[in-house]
């Protein structure tokens, strides 16, 4: 009997049994008898170690009529998760007479909610002959538990009388489901009605609040947490701590974690996932590593912020040492695990085993295909991004918004203009999908990269989202590609009048100004940056080898063998020279004479950090440099050259892309 036929089957025994009882004087037909107590710890026993069929079979039918029996047995059904043998209980109550009894009844909504039938348990709430506030908090909870949030309100404003567990079931169901604002407002609405709540009220309070930024509401709820002596808790705790980092106060939510007399892997967690989410990677693997130590075990939730840590620093050989933990503790399954490890690998210059990993699962969903059509545009594969949609259009899953902006991000960095529009017209007009900020700035990305600066800047100023500095920054990169000396200068306007720090826009506007020789521009630039304080973004690179990370910056005498690097990059460059390499001494955007405009070049941080990545690896290894900023036009130039001079594969990963660099040809095919 399928499912559907079993509850109507069901639903039909109550209906008889409970019109039988209504014209019998007896409501149940419990026992007069006791029951020996040894008989029913024995039962309680049984359930509570999951041996439900030894349970069933120990005792006989005459002692059915007990409610206490059925309430343990009950429990072992959710404690085992046993559906079947849920169904048999239920069955022996409807013919015992127990049915009855509200608090059984109770216990089976309960059963049938924690074991996912929704269904079962709205059948069994309209038939039941009696209900309490209990019976409308497992309803409510039940809606929640299926994302139904419309009909969860619905039940919780016809109950004529509500109590702590109710207004818990709502404000927890909505800070599960990002409904911060409203979840805030039902938390005041049951301060004001006198309930009082409990720490797991208050830690969703505590999430909502961090959901929203909200540090203010958040320091009132700690306030209120210290008043009724729930901050000491580890839930609580650990709460706080999330709430004070995701409203970036990295230090007050350390100083939680620290002051916890007692420490478990979700304290652990919340520590790595806040360093991560502040900008402190190095931070979240030195703290894993202490967690280790002491003895914890890291879970799902420890290596995605582990991972994404490792993909922030593009640090291969630790990611490595956290997958290979990820097999050990059987997390290879688990979809956000997966999704970490394609990011990992793809930020590391290792695209085949992003590939592996996404093959390895075979039931990927929409984040993991939305994740490798990432990794596919994040290393200038837009036509095999653009597959991997269509492939996954054919599997019958649905693209979301994340999915789009990927493939928009693929197309924007191949070039692929005719494509990319069509695809964003795919997701408004099929998909019903509206867009987000970033996508208007992915198509202005690719609509500036092909040199249509003009409906770029039309599209900035026509859509229905506010522009912020991001998506002006884009086409003020674009105008540089494309030497729009004019239309930077007025898009730069627009770009510091919303952000008058962005040190990148200064620059942007100055190489500009200095590839048109108007060196009065440059000089007004310049001096609005002293005069406003702002600082330009070093370029940094760092190779790692052997679990070791070296850094570089431009022409900087910092590492220990930086007068043997210098000697052989000289030599290197010198070599290259003899193939045909011809220093781009334009791409120098200062004026000097040419003999300083090539040693400026030979200094930059890429050629430093690829120069020693040759001295200490041996022939054939792949290298891979990582770099903050754009690559520029003379060092991709240079590194072609030494890649076909020196055999070897140099992958470089800038600030927007990677460059993979093969016998004398890059992957970007010079469109980047």
């Amino acid at each position: 009997m399928n499912m559907v036929a079993w509850i109507s089957f069901i639903t039909d025994r109550l209906a008889v049994s409970l019109k039988y009882a209504q014209k019998s004087s007896n409501f149940c037909s419990f026992s007069t008898q006791p029951l020996n107590p040894s008989s029913i710890n024995e039962l309680a026993n049984l359930c509570s170690r999951g041996r439900l069929k030894e349970a069933f079979e120990s005792f006989k039918f005459e002692i059915w009529s007990d409610p206490n029996l059925f309430s343990h047995l009950i429990h072992g059904c959710i404690s085992k998760k046993s559906l079947p043998w849920g169904k048999q209980l239920h069955a022996l109550i409807t013919t015992s007479g127990c049915y009855l009894d509200k608090f059984i009844n109770n216990h089976l909504l309960n059963m049938y909610g924690k074991l996912g039938e929704l269904d079962t348990v709205l059948v069994l709430y309209h038939v039941m002959p009696r209900k309490n506030v209990m019976s409308s908090n497992i309803l409510i909870n039940g809606y929640v538990q299926r994302g139904d949030l419309e009909s969860a309100q619905k039940v919780f404003n016809d109950m004529p009388e509500r109590n702590v567990a109710t207004w818990n079931a709502m404000v927890i169901g909505m800070m599960q489901y990002e409904h911060n604002e409203e979840g805030l407002d039902l938390f005041s609405r049951m301060h004001v009605l006198g309930f009082t709540p409990d720490e797991f009220t208050l830690s969703s309070m505590l999430r909502g609040c961090a959901g929203l930024r909200a540090l203010f509401c958040g320091r009132e709820v700690h306030a209120y947490a210290i008043k009724s002596g729930h901050d000491l808790s580890l839930v609580m705790g650990s709460a706080l701590a999330n709430m004070y980092m995701r409203c970036k106060s990295l230090e007050e939510g350390e100083k939680i974690i620290q002051g916890m007399a007692i420490h478990n892997v979700v304290a652990c967690n919340t520590l790595i996932a806040g360093r991560a989410q502040n900008g402190y990677p190095e931070g979240a693997l030195e703290q894993y590593s202490l967690m280790k130590k002491a003895g914890f075990q890291p879970d799902r939730i420890t290596f995605v912020s582990v991972l994404s840590s490792c993909s922030e620093l593009a640090i291969l050989g630790q990611g490595q040492q956290i997958h290979a933990e990820v097999i050990k503790r059987r997390a290879t399954a688990v979809v956000p695990v997966i999704s970490s490890l394609i990011s990992m690998y793809c930020r590391c210059g290792c695209l085949e085993e992003s590939i592996k990993a996404f093959l390895q699962c075979k039931d990927a969903d929409i984040v993991l295909w939305s994740s490798m059509i990432s990794a596919y545009g994040f290393h200038g594969k837009g036509e095999e991004a653009i597959e991997i949609f269509k492939q996954m259009e054919r599997q019958g899953l649905v693209a979301n918004e994340v999915t789009f902006l990927s493939l928009l991000y693929a197309c924007s960095h191949c070039g692929l203009k005719d494509e990319g529009l069509k695809y964003f017209d795919l997701m408004v007009e099929r998909y019903g999908l509206k867009p987000w900020l970033e996508h208007y700035t992915c198509v202005v990305d690719l609509l500036g990269r092909t040199g249509c600066l003009e409906q770029a800047e039309n599209l900035i100023r026509s859509m229905p989202t506010k522009p912020d500095a991001v998506i002006w920054k884009t086409l003020l990169s674009a105008c540089k590609i494309h030497k729009n000396a004019d239309m930077a200068k007025r898009i730069a306007k627009e770009v510091l009048k919303l952000d008058p720090q962005d040190s990148a826009s200064y620059v942007l506007l100055a190489n500009i100004q200095a590839s048109a020789k108007r060196w009065d521009e440059v000089s007004i630039v310049r001096r609005a940056m002293r005069d406003r304080r702002v600082k330009k973004e070093p370029g940094i690179s760092w190779f790692e080898f052997k679990n070791e990370v070296h850094n570089f910056t431009m022409g900087a005498k910092t590492h220990p063998r930086s007068m043997e690097i210098c000697f052989y990059l000289e030599i290197l460059l010198s070599d290259i020279k003899k193939s045909g390499y011809v220093p781009d001494t334009g791409s120098v955007l200062q004026d000097m004479d040419v003999e300083a405009k090539e040693h400026n070049l030979g200094q930059h941080s890429e050629k430093l950090a690829i120069a020693f990545a040759l001295m200490i690896t041996p022939p054939g290894f792949p290298i891979r440099v990582m770099k903050n900023l754009r690559v520029c036009t003379d060092c991709h130039t240079a590194i072609k050259y030494i890649s076909r001079l020196k055999d070897r594969e140099i992958i470089v990963r800038d600030a927007s892309r990677f460059h993979h660099f093969k016998n004398g040809e890059c992957s970007c095919r010079d469109y980047w």
